[in-house]
């Protein structure tokens, strides 16, 4: 199963360091209840809307940490059917990812690109009232996901990384 995580770009290191990502790990996918919801789109719809989820966790993930690149950072990657289980609590396309995910599983990297900084930063601040349903927090939100997210491939991490210390 596709499941995209969403992250900072200083945990995409830290999960680099560490080989991999470690259980329960909160993740996005093309759920029963996502597709239901969106009840006319085709797969590569139903994909873009969980990567769009958990680009919006890592905005989440960004409030947690000041220090980081105010880039959102989203990890596609494959994981065996049988260690995710829906979440619903966390939204239609949530996941949990129940046992180690390693690093070869990554297909691809998704972060934004250094002219989107304003906008995610403005979106940082604006998350948690956007999810709350107020209006202009969600206009914020909405400004930094007009932005598109640019594609890296898994060899391409350490380069990436590298860069985005110099950002």
């Amino acid at each position: 199963m596709r499941v995209y995580l969403g992250m900072t770009l200083t945990q995409l290191a830290d999960t680099v360091a560490q080989g991999g990502f470690g259980p329960p790990t909160l993740a996005y996918a093309v759920t029963p209840t996502l597709r239901e919801w969106y009840a006319e789109g085709d797969q590569e719809e139903l994909e873009y809307a969980a990567m769009a989820a958990a680009a919006r966790g890592s905005l989440h993930q960004l409030r947690l940490d000041p220090d980081a690149p105010r880039r959102r950072t989203v990890v596609a990657a494959e994981a065996p059917d049988g260690m995710v289980s829906a979440n619903p609590a966390e939204g239609r396309a949530a996941v949990t990812i129940n046992a180690a995910l390693p690093l070869e599983a990554i297909e691809a990297v998704h972060v934004d690109d250094r002219e989107a900084m304003d906008a995610v930063r403005a979106a940082v601040d604006a998350v948690v009232e956007a999810d709350a349903g107020e209006e202009d927090a969600s206009f914020i939100v909405d400004e930094a996901g007009a932005h598109e997210l640019m594609w890296f491939a898994r060899q391409e991490i350490p380069d990436l990384l590298d860069k985005a210390d110099r950002a």
